[in-house]
């Protein structure tokens, strides 16, 4: 196994949240069972790189693709990349890295070319099929939440859910934190109505207004978000949706 893809701190991280394996059959147990680090490895390569499943060389990695793909399917089913980012997100906090007050969102198209859930006609790609990815990150672009759909739908629609979307953040003594105090966005999440919804959460919306001139001063805030954005799309696996399901992309979302 490639020492690199699951170093040390992570791997710490990862193993307590994982369930136990199955126990095996005492007649016919067939072969052992790949460990669970290695097929994080697997994993990782994977998003690192953007290779196919089916690319993945098993004699660096340690595993076959076939199964890191069963075992990302297993883990994401299981809600462990969730319950990883809370814990970071805690841990940050403790360590007073996070700052919640002040957060910002976008969302960033991706192309789909395999079609499956969350799949729209892209209105930005000349209606090829695509999704979006919406992001949420605090004042130093640490991501709070991210949340995936087609990529036919408008960037506030999800403004909401993306909100409902960030855990409890705990690490401190108290009630844990789920909603910033100013949220900043650029114009296309310019409605009265999202506005009056974010007063009623007792958040107060920093958002462009459309039909004005440039430079309101907001993207000298907001401009961590497209830093996230970058951050994110660098693992090359997430700049082009290739899963089908769902769920299996916005796991790979949650661990990078």
């Amino acid at each position: 196994m490639r020492a690199d893809l699951v170093p040390d701190d992570l791997w710490e991280r990862v193993a307590p949240l994982l369930p136990p394996a199955p126990a095996r059959r005492r007649r016919y147990p067939g072969r052992l069972r790949v460990p669970d680090r290695t097929a994080l490895a697997g994993i990782m390569y994977v998003l690192r790189t953007g290779v196919a499943w089916r690319d993945v060389p098993a004699e660096t990695v340690g595993c076959s693709g076939v199964t890191a793909w069963r075992r990302l399917r297993d883990r994401t089913e299981a809600g462990v990349w969730p319950r990883l980012h809370a814990a970071l997100l805690a841990e940050l906090r403790r360590a007073d890295l996070l700052d919640v007050d002040h957060c910002a969102v976008d969302g960033s198209h991706v192309r789909a070319l395999k079609g499956g859930d969350h799949v729209g006609p892209s209105p930005v790609d000349r209606a090829r099929p695509g999704s979006k990815h919406h992001l949420i990150v605090d004042r130093h672009g640490t991501p709070l939440a991210v949340t995936l759909t087609g990529g036919n739908r408008h960037d506030v629609t999800q403004l909401l859910p993306l909100l409902d979307a960030v855990p409890p953040i705990r690490g401190l003594r108290g009630r844990p934190r789920r909603k910033p105090r100013h949220l900043y966005a650029d114009r296309g999440y310019d409605f009265d109505k999202y506005r009056r919804l974010l007063w009623k959460r007792g958040i107060r919306p920093m958002i462009a207004r459309r039909g004005v001139a440039h430079g309101s001063g907001l993207g000298k805030v907001r401009w961590v978000v497209e830093r996230a954005f970058a951050w994110l799309h660098q693992f090359k696996r997430l700049r082009i949706r290739y899963e089908r399901r769902a769920d299996l992309h916005q796991g790979l979302l949650e661990l990078a």
